[in-house]
């Protein structure tokens, strides 16, 4: 439960925070969702908990036309489709969990249709981009090495910024230059790192030990305090290194660039998958579009430059 509490954002009642962690609980020991999913779950029906609350509903109460409302005024703030899907699986799984505890007669929230998936092509940077961004990083102090090793082990393997920030010591095979990724839904997979990675992480760990000192942290990457390197703490060190860099981009963005590298490279989609992690292949297959657009640009860049050189030329 200390987990869950550290998520919650809303001054809820005692009652909706009440039924919050036990929907937590039975995600976790009944569903068998992995712990992310849970307080990811967790944290959308916390929104709709407060909504009702602001409006002066009681849950028990709630009808589709209430859900409805609630939905309309995420959309008013701007949240995007994907996270709305995201909010209604929440819903319907807290619907099903509201008629287990006698407290709703039906699951209601089943009768919400999801938006339709609008696959946003994602942002991915060029080869000299992540150079200048992984460049960028002052590596002349332990912290600046490991930050370093960090991101380079994310570009190297399409890392998650979870899958990172939770890497074992004991996952991690110099002979095979090989690493065990507990990925979603706590489904492990291989992935091996290259050249560069292995440089920088053996750089690291030879430093390691003058940040935790005496302590026993089980993960590769620790803080300032030699404790694990939070998800939250990657993240604002990203921001920090963009800002230096001068290159835009999102964590998540040096994974998006490992997986069109790797197609434009000649990697075929089921491999980019299973490397990936995706349980489903459409989902690899935006990365064929990036691909395209990738092409696209560059043949319109060609084509450009060639009208200029004859236009030179009939001067």
């Amino acid at each position: 439960m200390e987990e869950l509490k550290q998520i919650q954002k809303f001054d809820l009642s005692k009652e909706s925070k009440s039924l919050l962690g036990g929907f937590y609980s039975e995600l976790i020991t009944i569903d068998g969702k992995a712990d992310l999913t849970s307080q990811t779950y967790c944290f959308s029906v916390e929104i709709f908990l407060f909504y009702l609350e602001e409006n002066n509903i009681n849950v028990k109460d709630a009808t589709i036309k209430d859900i409805i409302l609630f939905f309309v005024s995420r959309q008013n703030f701007g949240v995007q489709s994907l996270t709305i899907s995201k909010d209604i699986s929440a819903l319907r799984s807290f619907g099903n969990y509201l008629v287990r505890m006698g407290i709703w007669q039906e699951n209601i929230a089943l009768d919400l249709d999801k938006p339709k998936n609008v696959h946003n092509i994602p942002k991915v940077l060029d080869v000299e981009q992540v150079d200048l961004l992984l460049g960028s990083i002052d590596t002349s102090t332990p912290l600046g090495i490991r930050d370093r090793s960090l991101y380079e082990m994310i570009y190297s393997c399409g890392l998650r910024i979870s899958e990172v920030s939770n890497l074992l010591l004991s996952n991690v095979h110099f002979e095979e230059n090989i690493i065990l990724v507990n990925g979603k839904g706590s489904k492990e997979r291989i992935v091996p790192f290259g050249q560069v990675a292995e440089f920088w992480l053996k750089k690291w760990l030879e430093v390691r030990p003058s940040i935790v000192l005496n302590k026993n942290v089980p993960t590769v990457y620790v803080n300032y305090k030699g404790e694990q390197y939070s998800r939250k703490g990657i993240w604002k060190r990203f921001q920090e290194l963009e800002a230096l860099s001068g290159v835009e981009a999102k964590v998540h963005t040096l994974r998006h660039s490992f997986a069109t590298h790797l197609l434009a490279g000649g990697a075929d989609l089921r491999t980019v998958q299973e490397l990936l992690g995706h349980s489903d292949l459409a989902t690899t297959q935006i990365y064929t579009h990036v691909d395209e657009t990738m092409l696209h640009a560059f043949h319109n860049e060609f084509m450009e430059q060639c009208v200029l050189k004859n236009a030179e030329e009939w001067k």
